[in-house]
């Protein structure tokens, strides 16, 4: 999909795909998963609202995941996961899987040593280079905010923020949209 450049309704220039109008200014959608029971991968959809008849999509310009750390358990490694994805998933995705648009982790390894352990973050990009003009389109009326813990005694939780904008599609270009993402699935 080639980039066009045009100016929102607010005046604003802006870069954006070919055959997309933008209807709205960057706006953040908050929202917060937590653990059913500890260890236990869960799924918290988050609606966005878009209207289908009018062929609106939600263009991802930046996430910022912040899983809970995990519990230091001596001898234990631990770990939190978190993903946000565009459809729904049944385990914990990855960047490498084609619906997740940001994942983050944090773990303390300390299995073999009794009374210490060696903390580790790692996350896809929170905040994307200024060059790059977004990191994904939801076409469908969802993300899904995921958490999934390891070794821990309690429950986990992860906070997300995403940042982005209302805009509408031509018809051939948002059928391909929904398409390719409800087969990502």
């Amino acid at each position: 999909m080639s980039n066009i450049t045009t100016k929102d309704y607010l005046g604003f220039t802006r870069t954006m795909p070919k055959g997309l109008k933008t209807t709205s200014s960057v706006v953040s959608i908050s929202s917060r998963v937590v653990e059913t029971a500890a260890n236990t991968y869960t799924e918290q959809q988050v609606s966005l609202d878009l209207s289908p008849l009018d062929n609106e999509v939600f263009v991802v310009v930046a996430i910022d995941l912040n899983p809970q750390y995990p519990e230091a358990i001596a001898a234990t490694d631990t770990a939190t996961q978190a993903a946000l994805s565009t459809t729904s998933r049944a385990t914990m995705g990855g960047i490498s899987d084609d619906n997740v648009l940001a994942s983050a982790s944090t773990a303390i390894k300390a299995a073999g040593y009794p009374g210490s352990g060696v903390g580790f973050a790692q996350s896809s990009l929170e905040t994307p280079p200024a060059n790059l003009d977004y990191i994904g389109i939801i076409a469908t009326n969802d993300f899904f905010l995921s958490v999934e813990g390891s070794g821990n005694l309690a429950t986990k939780a992860c906070g997300a923020r995403v940042w982005g904008y209302r805009a509408r599609a031509d018809a051939s270009i948002y059928a391909a949209l929904v398409q390719s993402e409800v087969l990502s699935a």
